[in-house]
């Protein structure tokens, strides 16, 4: 139980950098500035889930069965060392055409150093795995920290110091406005090179010899339907980006990108709360699957796991217009803020889903994450590429709403067939429905005044508060 503590409070922090890297960011560049760092980070996740193709679940999967600990590590850790070789190799041989097709002929270097930092970021991958496995959890979390760290320095360093130095400079360093942006570029590789060495040791167990090519395609068959849910996941979480710089003429496409990129940074106050209560959770649901009263447990949990959600959801709609303007710090970005709830409520959708997956994960039809996720992606695709050229980044955004609602729905009635947990849906629709009417009356028709915004969430805590007392008066014992 330490060591998950330990590697969960080891990963909310590291999501927590970008979240405290994106203010400064953003006080810096406008969205044109802006628009090849969320251009070229949005595709990051398909090219990292690809790189790792599922090879982390499928190691520790494989070591419950496979002896000869020696062979699994080397074929895990070769398949991924060299899926992320060929990656950095091929994409440094046609980069010029790569950044053609990205309609970024002018970005080229910008290109190569997120292609690196990917390599770097892939051949990290299986050192993180074999830290684990091996039951050294403070050496993953350090190092993961010390990324963080390095990063957020760097882009403080680079974007705010460097330039009140002037001509002075540091060390001969000045700031170079013509790089721009770049600087975020160079904080990132940075980071990710001093991690790759960090975990170099870890490499040390490799034997190329060791590889077996039968393993080999046994944990492939394994692996594929992961990839094909983690490449449906990250389609659902920022794909969109992509769909905004196709589907749009040319000048709005990127600003339209970089503004709707940046404001649903916004979105992390949310899923911080999601990422750590998941982190924390999901032992408990498996430890506790035996258990003659677990699908009550599960059900009190849920009841919880809404409320906070809720609270957050309306706290964060009560005080959005002054929240958005400190968090965003330039007014270029403001015509965003609008779409704000509705990426607020899409993200409560997708928490109370991942709560939900308990079902297929202690049924043992995993594949099932598969499907759900499918039907999400094929919901964003669908959405962005009928509504984008009419609605521009609006569209993106009820798309999330509309994928995360629809895999939320589709979940729910699947796992009371499958693995029925007695949820208190009348409740959860009652918290949900109030905190969605609540927000979108203090946002949107009361135009975020904070009296009033602030006024109907104290009113909404009350009514929580009278209906689930009981449980109150339990958790304070």
């Amino acid at each position: 139980m330490g060591q998950t503590a330990i590697y969960g409070l080891s990963t909310v922090i590291i999501r927590l950098f970008p979240f405290i890297i994106s203010p400064i960011v953003t006080a810096r560049f406008g969205p044109t500035a802006l628009a090849p760092f969320i251009d070229f980070y949005s595709v990051a996740g398909i090219i990292i889930v690809l790189l790792s193709h599922g090879m982390e679940t499928t190691f520790f999967r494989f070591a419950e069965k496979e002896q000869d600990s020696r062979k699994l590590i080397s074929t895990a850790t070769l398949s991924v060392v060299f899926a992320s070789l060929i990656f950095v190799i091929f994409s440094y041989i046609f980069r010029v055409d790569l950044a053609i097709a990205f309609k970024t002929p002018d970005q080229i270097n910008l290109l190569l150093m997120i292609v690196f930092v990917l390599g770097l970021d892939g051949l990290s991958t299986m050192p993180f795995v074999i830290l684990r496995k091996t039951g050294r959890p403070k050496k993953y979390a350090v190092i993961k920290i010390i990324n963080g760290v390095i990063n957020f320095l760097l882009v403080l360093f680079f974007l705010v110091l460097l330039p009140r130095l002037g001509n002075t400079g540091f060390l001969g360093l000045k700031y170079n406005a013509s790089l721009g942006i770049g600087y975020v570029f160079i904080a990132n590789l940075v980071a990710s090179g001093v991690t790759f060495l960090l975990l170099f040791q870890e490499l040390k167990s490799v034997r190329i010899t060791a590889f077996d090519w039968q393993l080999w395609k046994k944990m492939m068959a394994y692996s594929w339907p992961i990839t094909i849910a983690g490449l449906a996941g990250v389609v659902n979480e920022t794909m969109d980006r992509q769909f905004l710089k196709y589907l749009l003429p040319d000048g709005i496409n990127t600003e339209q990108m970089a503004i709707y990129g940046a404001v649903c940074k916004i979105v992390t106050f949310l899923t911080l709360f999601r990422q750590a209560y998941l982190l924390g959770i999901e032992p408990f649901f498996f430890s506790h699957a035996k258990n003659e009263n677990s699908g009550n447990s599960y059900a009190k949990l849920m009841d919880m796991f809404v409320v906070v959600n809720c609270v957050i959801l309306l706290a964060l709609c009560a005080n959005l217009n002054w929240l958005a303007h400190f968090y965003l710090r330039n007014p270029a970005y403001n015509i965003g803020i609008p779409i704000v709830p509705i990426v607020l409520m899409a993200a409560v959708f997708l928490g109370i889903y991942l709560n939900m997956s308990v079902w297929y994960k202690l049924s043992d039809k995993t594949i099932f994450g598969a499907y759900l996720s499918g039907l999400g992606a094929i919901v964003t695709i669908a959405i962005n590429v009928y509504f984008i050229p009419k609605y521009g980044f609006w569209a993106s955004t009820w798309a999330t709403f509309f994928s995360y609602f629809s895999m939320m729905t589709v979940s729910y009635f699947l796992g009371q067939y499958y693995y029925p947990v007695p949820y208190h849906l009348k409740k959860i629709l009652l918290y949900l429905g109030g905190s969605i009417l609540f927000s979108v009356l203090s946002f949107y028709v009361f135009k975020g005044n904070l009296v009033i915004g602030n006024a109907l969430l104290l009113l909404y805590i009350a009514i929580i508060s009278i209906i689930e007392k009981d449980q109150i008066k339990r958790l304070i014992r």
